[in-house]
């Protein structure tokens, strides 16, 4: 066999048989959606609840996945290896949150769809979905719960708090309560009607009520 019987192998042919134009405008339009899953990712999860790390992640696995859609696209006997390639991988990752799955699947997704060609259906589908996790997420934050932990010192100071927060029209569910020989400690979930925490104060002023701490955790604080 010769260089000239190397170089006219079909082998090599089939490998040069790609369209630099089309990957660099699959690969443009897989950064400019990845960047959008970011930006998503990044505004609907703060806190301990974002990942740099994954933020990052999801730009490439986009670019990366878009890559491999075009070489199986454009190459039958390319996309068996790559079947059988992909299935001996094996990804050990911590998932802290059920939703970062949802985000991880549309950047797969985003990246097959746009290596297959069909750019626009990745375009609308990702500002669709973009959209509707944008409102999901502002709705969940908006009715944030509060923890009232309350120390009394007797079940009389206690009866007294729980009647005022039902005259306050506050939806209640006690989450712990702890007896002791100083009293009692209560941890009541609540859900505001609004943002007055006006109710605190005459909490407060409730006979044999020690105290009254009300916290409210978004993820950044205790406050």
């Amino acid at each position: 066999m010769s260089f000239n019987d190397i170089f006219k192998s079909s082998f090599l042919e089939s490998v040069a048989e790609f369209s630099v134009l089309d990957t660099l405008i699959g690969l443009i339009f897989s950064l400019v959606v990845g960047l959008f899953i970011y930006l998503v990712y990044k505004k609907t999860l703060t806190g301990i609840l974002y990942s740099a790390g994954l933020a990052l992640t999801l730009v490439g696995l986009t670019m990366v996945t878009t890559l491999v859609i075009m070489a199986v696209t454009s190459n039958v006997v390319l996309s068996l290896g790559m079947v059988g390639a992909l299935s001996i991988v094996r990804f050990r990752a911590a998932i802290k949150e059920p939703v970062e799955i949802v985000f991880l699947f549309w950047a797969l997704a985003a990246g097959i769809v746009i290596g297959a060609g069909m750019i626009p259906l990745a375009v609308i589908g990702s500002l669709i979905i973009g959209g509707m996790l944008f409102l999901l997420a502002n709705r969940r934050y908006g009715d944030d719960p509060y923890m009232l932990v309350l120390r009394c010192e007797n079940e009389k100071a206690e009866s007294g708090a729980m009647d005022l927060l039902k005259n306050a029209g506050c939806r209640s569910k006690v989450k712990a309560k702890t007896i002791s020989q100083n009293g009692i400690e209560l941890s009541v979930e609540l859900k505001l009607r609004d943002a007055s925490t006006e109710f605190l104060h005459a909490i407060g002023a409730v006979e044999g009520v020690q105290s009254a701490t009300l916290c409210s955790y978004n993820g950044e604080y205790m406050s």
